[in-house]
């Protein structure tokens, strides 16, 4: 007997909107990450065209680093208060504005440098609890959608990929053929998309909603609040372990993004088209890892390709670089390493979603992304002075071992080996994981990215 069609058609519209508010993350990740590529891009060139300088060019990467680093430490408890579709509308207009800013007022002759550096930081100060928002609605979207949670982790990072590889490809012939400012208005533009998509399709979500029934949200209790996320942060070994790890790599992403791999552009590889082929083949490469991870990534203990995609997209492009100065030695490795790191993203928002409970997910997020954020400002400032004082190559081969260091810590490490364990067991209410150390005296990502892809977690 077969049911009637009406009732097919019913319920396929009901599935169609239970997956309708995963989708719309997805669309919504995507228009905003294809923005960051062009920022990330447009951003270094513009300061370096309007400067002239490296170690300025550095700065303005600090200015836009550290205020990201400041909002994911304090923001945290804010994100579930206000509601993770608010904060992630709030967030994305702030960036437009202050974005868009910048080339208006270069065209009008009323950009400063220091006008250039507080724009960039408001920027960076409002975009993490955005990405921080859209981040942890994840899981429960995926249950919604009737989809596991390792595939719905190993989808947002694929579309991560492939904005990022459609947008550098675009920025670097933008840049290239109409101008960094042009590009640093097309990026505000990203956001306003980015921002009606999220008002549009996660309307109604319980989820996204502002917590209601929660104490309300005094000094007190936000300090609460606050320390609860880095409690469970420090007294878990392994998202600790993940956390040191990515804070350091994510230091190093930041000097090649913002500034080794702009200069090398600029003074090896002939300027910024070349750049964005650059960054558009390790994106459709770590699109291509991510999928395959999607597909077939589970049989595969997590800890030994968690490794080897490190270390294969890790330092080798910084070597690479520093030992040649034309295109294709570094596009074969740039594409090897990207098929690296899109393993890694996956399995660390997996490990991060089994290991933290809903209930303490942005607080916990939120510690662990100031974790791993903690040397961003100081990757591209340090970066610019260390190539004005020694030198590209010294900067490229001195970064490039400290990288390869840091990508040993699986292999070095025993709680690595929590990696691969069954999630924890946990009571009702237990904020803490099962097994976990009663002191916090020892010193998750989420989804960082590693590597020389770019810049860290934006939006």
């Amino acid at each position: 007997m077969t049911a009637p069609e009406g009732d097919d058609a019913a319920g396929t519209g009901a599935a169609g909107r239970k997956r309708l508010p995963l989708a719309t993350v997805l669309t919504a990740n995507a228009v905003s990450i294809t923005g960051n590529s062009l920022t990330l891009i447009g951003v270094p060139w513009f300061a370096l065209d309007t400067t002239g300088s490296p170690g300025k060019a550095g700065f303005v990467a600090f200015c836009a680093a550290l205020p990201v680093l400041v909002s994911a430490i304090a923001g945290g408890p804010v994100v579930d208060r206000i509601g993770r579709r608010r904060v992630s509308i709030a967030s994305d207009l702030v960036c437009a504005l202050a974005l868009a800013a910048i080339p208006l007022l270069h065209r009008a002759g009323l950009l400063e440098f220091w006008t250039l550096c507080a724009l960039m930081a408001v920027n960076g100060l409002f975009h993490a609890p955005g990405e921080m928002a859209r981040h942890v609605l994840v899981p429960d979207l995926a249950r919604r959608a009737g989809t596991s949670l390792p595939r719905a982790a190993s989808l947002y990072d694929a579309v991560a990929r492939g904005a990022r590889m459609a947008g550098a490809a675009v920025a670097g012939l933008l840049v290239a053929f109409m101008g960094a400012d042009t590009v640093l208005l097309l990026d505000a533009t990203t956001f306003v998309v980015s921002a009606l998509l999220v008002a549009a399709g996660l309307r109604g979500v319980p989820s996204a909603e502002p917590v209601r029934d929660g104490p309300r949200l005094s000094p007190a209790r936000y300090r609460a609040d606050l320390r609860e996320g880095y409690t469970f942060l420090f007294r878990a070994r392994l998202l600790l372990g993940i956390t040191v790890m990515v804070m350091v790599t994510n230091g190093l992403s930041q000097s090649w993004s913002a500034v080794l791999l702009p200069v090398h552009a600029r003074e090896e590889l002939g300027g910024p088209a070349t750049q964005g082929l650059l960054v558009s083949v390790f994106g459709g490469c770590a699109l291509v890892g991510a999928l395959l991870y999607g597909a077939v990534g589970q049989r595969f203990p997590r800890r030994a390709v968690f490794t080897a995609g490190f270390l294969l997209g890790g330092a080798p492009p910084y070597l690479v670089a520093a030992l040649t100065g034309t295109t294709a030695p570094l596009l074969v490795t740039l594409a090897a390493a990207g098929f690296g790191v899109g393993v890694l993203n996956p399995i660390l928002t997996t490990v991060m979603y089994e290991q933290v409970p809903d209930a303490l997910r942005s607080r916990v997020m939120g510690a662990s992304t100031a974790g791993v954020l903690l040397t961003t400002p100081l990757g591209g400032l340090a970066a610019g002075l260390l190539v004005e004082r020694a030198g590209l190559t010294a900067a490229l081969l001195g970064i490039g071992g400290l990288y390869f260091l840091a990508t040993l810590s699986p292999l070095l490490f025993p709680a690595w080996r929590g990696m691969d364990a069954p999630p924890p067991e946990r009571a009702a209410g237990d904020g803490a994981p099962a097994g976990a150390p009663v002191s916090s005296a020892e010193p998750s990502p989420p989804a960082p990215v590693p590597g020389p892809s770019g810049r860290p977690p934006r939006r």
